[in-house]
């Protein structure tokens, strides 16, 4: 017993802390990934920040004190790395899809028939952007624009559907959501051959040692295996 409490009390004692700035679109994932660091890493304290790719940047070129990056794109972190802003460049974790989501049925043309659709804000969301693409490429964004209903974020979109809109252009990942395991909702993966590959990568922003493990951990077996039950699409 006293073992155990000396063993605790130099965690909390020397627990050191890492920021992470991650996309939306990782919302449910994290948290797995997290505690799964966590096993190999006990004195290391992850605090989670979740918004768009677009605006976590926004956020680090105005001198938010983040250690990592995980984006859904390698747009924004290689932006960050000719600022000189991270210190890494961006390498890919995980491949995304892009589904159409919704709490009803999803029939053929749905996006024709829908009153509102949910999609993420391409200008700062990546997912967003690719949802535009996906409507572009399939002939039918002229169609549908006005009932686009714009969300901050990929996660905002997911939340939109639930709430109200008809359906929603969502990341395969948030389907996997613990939120929703209880609702009957139905989704679609939609043609990968429409949208650009959606490349998630992240970078290191700080050059703590502790910063560097969590970075590592994202590439490793455990992480790729975690980032495989939400969808996603990983090397081995």
């Amino acid at each position: 017993m006293k073992f155990f409490l000396f063993f605790l009390f130099f965690v909390f004692t020397f627990a050191k802390d890492i920021y992470v700035a991650a996309c939306a679109n990782v919302t449910y994932v994290m948290p797995d990934i997290i505690a799964s660091f966590n096993k190999s890493y006990p004195n290391v304290k992850v605090n989670l920040i979740i918004s768009s790719s677009g605006k976590l940047t926004a956020q680090l070129l105005h001198g938010a004190k983040y250690d990592v990056f995980v984006s859904a794109d390698t747009k924004y972190p290689n932006f960050l790395y000719q600022k000189h802003i991270a210190i890494t460049p961006p390498k890919v974790y995980a491949k995304g899809k892009l589904v159409l989501f919704s709490l009803r049925n999803i029939s053929d043309n749905a996006l024709l028939k829908a009153d509102k659709i949910a999609i993420a804000n391409p200008k700062t969301a990546p997912y967003g952007e690719a949802a535009v693409e996906y409507l572009k490429n399939s002939a039918i964004y002229n169609q549908v624009k006005n009932k686009l209903i714009y969300a901050p974020s990929v996660a905002g979109a997911f939340l939109y559907t639930l709430k109200g809109a008809d359906i929603g252009i969502i990341a395969k990942s948030l389907v996997y959501s613990d939120k929703i395991k209880n609702l009957r909702f139905y989704y679609k993966d939609l043609s990968t051959d429409k949208y650009s590959p959606i490349n998630q990568s992240a970078c290191l922003i700080s050059d703590s040692k502790e910063a560097r493990e969590f970075f590592d951990f994202l590439y490793s077996p455990k992480a790729k295996k975690i980032f495989a039950k939400y969808g996603y699409v990983v090397n081995d």
